[in-house]
């Protein structure tokens, strides 16, 4: 059922990219709840894939709202090699990184760039920006400054392409978390990590769009959550230990985590903090 049991250490692919809320650090901890057997894994918030590069499911639908991120999927899917040849040519240097970083503000040169040039974009400025955050702001123009490593691995062209051969077996689309009921029937098996409900006023990053993940974003995907159920599906869902997220799933099994907050700016507030999983 799964692509992992024909895989080596050194074959088996993690994220490419490091994303806020990334799953990696929780896998040991979520490992005993996902579904022994189901049919199709179906992750609408994708981002760096951490549950998705541990299960390695022979049959899956990804996606995400993010069309920077699902056009880096697409084309290590697609064109890895071109993809590793176009990240080889960037530098880790402050002036350059701003300089392609601001691409994005000159409509007319980002749209002269290839889907590869674009996907090799992002992935540098996530291994070179600070705490390799991706953010944006409300225009869509990334926004994250320069970051502090020591030496950053910006083409792991050994990984890029383990992931470009499990993704053969994924169908890629960008959208949003509602397009999963078009395709999800009974016994499929859905992840979903929404951004987090935020814990306080000014917890809010929430901007890996221009579109802000609010209150009401949260709402509909509880109702997504509810018709899913319905549909005898298999689901897990993470999100902020918060009375509003809560009360919402209370009817469901809410299993707490604990979770290592690190992109706090204030590095005194970085430590373990209570995460909840749902599921049905």
């Amino acid at each position: 059922m799964i692509l992992a049991r024909n895989l080596t250490q050194k074959t088996r692919p993690y994220p490419f990219v490091k994303w806020a809320g990334g799953k990696r650090q929780l896998i040991s901890q979520m490992d005993k709840f996902f579904p022994e057997n189901y049919n199709k894994y179906i992750e609408p918030f994708i981002g760096g894939g951490a549950v998705f590069f541990h299960l390695l499911p022979d049959n899956s639908i990804i996606s995400d709202n993010n069309p920077d991120l699902i056009n880096c999927y697409k084309v290590i899917k697609e064109d890895v090699e071109d993809l590793i040849k176009s990240l080889k040519k960037y530098k880790y240097e402050k002036d350059y990184f701003y300089e392609i970083r601001a691409l994005d503000r000159d409509s007319k040169k980002f749209t002269e760039l290839s889907d590869v040039e674009k996907a090799s974009r992002s992935i540098y400025l996530n291994k070179s920006g600070y705490n390799g955050l991706y953010r944006v702001n409300s225009k869509g123009f990334f926004n994250v400054p320069f970051g502090r490593h020591k030496n950053p691995k910006i083409c792991d062209e050994i990984n890029l392409r383990n992931v470009s051969q499990v993704l053969k077996n994924a169908e890629i689309f960008m959208g949003s978390f509602e397009n999963c009921l078009d395709y999800a029937e009974k016994d499929d098996f859905i992840y979903l990590d929404p951004p987090y409900f935020p814990l306080s006023d000014t917890a809010l990053f929430t901007s890996y769009t221009k579109n802000s993940f609010d209150k009401s974003s949260q709402i509909k995907l509880f109702e997504v959550f509810k018709e899913l159920n319905r549909r005898g599906c298999n689901l897990m869902l993470s999100n902020s230990y918060s009375e509003f997220i809560l009360d919402l799933y209370k009817d469901f099994k809410i299993v707490t985590l604990k979770a290592k907050r690190n992109i706090n700016s204030n590095s005194q507030k970085r430590g373990l903090i209570n995460e909840v999983m749902v599921l049905n």
